[in-house]
C-alpha cells in the first residue's frame, strides 16, 4: 500500500527519534572498557597514584569494592565512570530500614556526586554464593530497592543500581541453552531481581571467568578455546543450534538463557569481573603471565571491536566490562592464583603491558615470556613455613593447623620422631604439610595468611629456628627423601 507523504513524514520523524533513542541507549552502554580496584594487599600505592595508573590503562571506567572515600576523592574529575559497592554485612540492615539506607547514600554518594563520576551502586558482592551468609539472601533486592529510593530522594537519577553474582548462581550452564538458575534462589531472590532490574534498565552484573572451568578440566577444554585462540575450535549447541568459538561466549549465554527462562530475555549484560591469573600455587595449571596477557589482550580486542560483536545469543550487543584486577593483592586468601591477578605489581610496573582502549598495536609489545605450567605438575609438593614469616603469627597458625585433621601434629610431639631438633619453623612446616594433605581435598590450601608457600623440595628436619630472628634455612633431603632420622614430612602426589 503506498503511503503519503504526511505517513512518510512521520515515519521519518519516527525512525529519527528511534535512532537518537538507540545513541543514547548505546552511549550509556558505552564499550569502554574498566578496571577492578581492590584493596587486600599491605603494599598499594597510593589512591592518587593509582588512580595515574588507571589512567595509563586508558580505561574508561573503575570498579570499588568499598565506598573510598579517599579513593572517590582521587576520582573527582576525571572522566572516569565510578562503580561502589555496599559491604555484604550492611545488606540486611538496609533492606528492614528506608532512613539506614538513606544514610549510606548520604555518606557514601551524596559528598561526592556528580564531581566523582558515581554511575552505578553494587549492593553486595556475590552474595548468592556464600551460603555462610544464606540468612542474608533474602534481604538482597529489598536492599536494592531501598538503595534506588535513596538515590531518588537525593535526587540522583543517573546511578543504576544492581549486585554482582557469580556463575555458581546457575544450577546448569551446558550446553548454554540449558541455562538455569539454582533451584534455591530462583524463584525467591533471582526472579524478583530481573524483575527489579528490567522496570529501572539496568544491568545483570556478572562476575565470569574462563579459566576455572577450563583448569579444572583442562583435559576436555582446549586452552586456546578459553583464551580466544582456537582458531578453528567451534562447539555447537544442540539446544540452540547457535556456534560458539570461545568459552567466555558459552558461559555469558548460559546466563542469557537462565534469565530468557524465568521470562526476561531483554536483561543487559555487564561483566563484573573477568581475567587471567598471571601466578598460582604449584599445583594450579596455567596461572602465568602469558595466558593471562593473552586472554586479556584478546578479550579487550573483542569488547572494543566496532561495530561491536556481542555473543552468539545477543549478537552485536555492547558487552561493559571490568577487568579483574587493578593489581595483584598479597593479603588476599585462597590459593595462590587469589593473589595474582593484578595488571600491576605493588611496585607499579605493569605485570604485561596492556591498553584497555585495544588500540595499541601488539607488534608494539615486547615479546612474553612462555608459560611453563600449561600442563599439571606431577610429583610431590609440600607446604612449608615462608621466608620472613612472624614469630607470633607462626605459633598461632601453629596451633591452629595442629587442632585441625586427624592427628596432623603428633610426629611433632615430645618423644616422638620428628619432635627433634627442636624449632619453631620445623614444627609449623611439619603441621602445614600434615595439615594440607589432610585436608587439601575438603578445599584447605596452603597460605596461612601469607606464612606458608608450596616447595617441590622436600624440607629436611634439620631447619633452623634462626629463621624467626634472621632467616629460614631449608636444605633439601637426600637419599631416599626422609628429613632427619625416621621423620618423614607429609605430602601430597599429583
Amino acid at each position: 500500500m503506498e503511503v503519503g507523504a504526511a505517513s512518510r513524514a512521520g515515519i521519518c520523524i519516527f525512525i529519527s527519534i528511534f535512532s537518537l533513542l538507540f545513541f543514547l541507549s548505546s552511549a550509556e552502554i558505552s564499550a569502554k572498557v574498566g578496571v577492578n580496584y581492590g584493596l587486600l594487599g599491605d603494599n598499594l600505592p597510593s589512591a592518587s597514584r593509582s588512580v595515574r595508573l588507571i589512567k595509563r590503562l586508558k580505561a574508561g571506567r573503575v570498579k570499588l569494592y568499598e565506598p573510598n572515600p579517599e579513593i572517590l576523592r582521587a576520582l573527582k574529575g576525571t572522566k572516569l565512570q565510578v562503580s561502589i559497592m555496599v559491604p555484604n554485612q550492611q545488606i540486611s540492615n538496609i533492606s528492614k530500614s528506608q532512613k539506614v539506607s538513606d544514610q549510606w547514600v548520604k555518606n557514601n554518594v551524596v559528598p561526592y556526586y556528580p564531581e566523582t563520576m558515581i554511575r552505578y551502586v553494587l549492593v553486595g558482592n556475590e552474595v548468592l554464593s556464600l551460603y555462610d551468609q544464606k540468612q542474608s539472601w533474602p534481604d538482597l533486592v529489598p536492599a536494592i530497592r531501598r538503595i534506588k529510593g535513596s538515590l531518588r530522594k537525593f535526587h540522583i537519577h543517573k546511578v543504576k543500581v544492581g549486585t554482582t553474582l557469580a556463575m555458581d548462581v546457575l544450577e546448569s550452564s551446558f550446553p548454554p541453552s540449558n541455562g538455569t538458575f539454582r533451584s534455591d534462589i530462583s524463584g525467591s531472590v533471582v526472579r524478583p531481581l530481573l524483575q527489579f532490574l528490567n522496570r529501572t534498565k539496568s544491568f545483570f552484573f556478572l562476575d565470569v571467568y574462563p579459566y576455572f572451568p577450563w583448569s579444572s578440566q583442562p583435559q576436555y577444554i582446549k586452552l586456546d578455546y578459553a583464551l580466544f585462540e582456537g582458531g578453528n575450535l567451534t562447539y555447537a549447541d544442540p539446544g540452540s543450534g547457535l556456534t560458539y568459538t570461545n568459552l567466555l561466549d558459552q558461559m555469558l549465554d548460559s546466563v542469557v538463557f537462565a534469565m530468557k527462562r524465568l521470562g526476561f530475555p531483554d536483561i543487559r549484560l555487564w561483566i563484573a569481573e573477568t581475567g587471567w591469573p598471571n601466578g598460582g600455587d604449584i599445583d594450579q595449571i596455567g596461572a602465568n603471565v602469558h595466558n593471562a596477557a593473552t586472554y586479556n589482550r584478546n578479550l579487550i580486542k573483542r569488547l572494543n571491536a566496532k561495530p561491536p560483536v556481542g555473543t552468539p545469543a545477543r549478537p552485536g550487543s555492547v558487552l561493559p566490562t571490568f577487568i579483574f584486577s587493578l593489581y595483584n593483592e598479597n593479603q588476599k586468601g585462597g590459593p595462590g592464583t587469589e593473589r595474582h591477578w593484578g595488571l600491576y605489581y605493588p611496585n607499579e610496573s605493569m605485570v604485561y603491558p596492556i591498553d584497555l582502549t585495544g588500540e595499541a598495536p601488539e607488534s608494539e609489545y615486547p615479546p612474553l615470556p612462555a608459560p611453563e605450567n600449561n600442563a599439571p605438575y606431577k610429583g610431590k609438593i609440600w607446604c612449608v613455613v615462608a621466608e620472613r614469616a612472624n614469630k607470633t603469627e607462626l605459633e598461632s597458625a601453629l596451633t591452629y593447623a595442629c587442632g585441625q585433621g586427624n592427628r596432623t601434629c603428633d610426629p611433632v610431639q615430645p618423644g616422638r620422631n620428628c619432635y627433634k631438633p627442636v624449632s619453631l619453623v620445623r614444627h609449623a612446616s611439619f603441621a602445614f604439610s600434615s595439615y594440607w594433605a589432610q585436608l587439601r581435598s575438603s578445599g584447605a590450601t596452603c597460605f596461612f595468611n601469607g606464612l606458608a608457600v608450596q616447595t617441590t623440595k622436600d624440607p629436611i628436619v634439620n631447619l633452623a629456628d634462626v629463621g624467626l630472628e634472621k632467616t629460614v634455612t631449608l636444605f633439601l633431603a637426600l637419599g631416599n627423601g626422609n628429613g632427619y632420622g625416621s621423620c618423614k614430612y607429609p605430602s601430597i602426589t599429583l
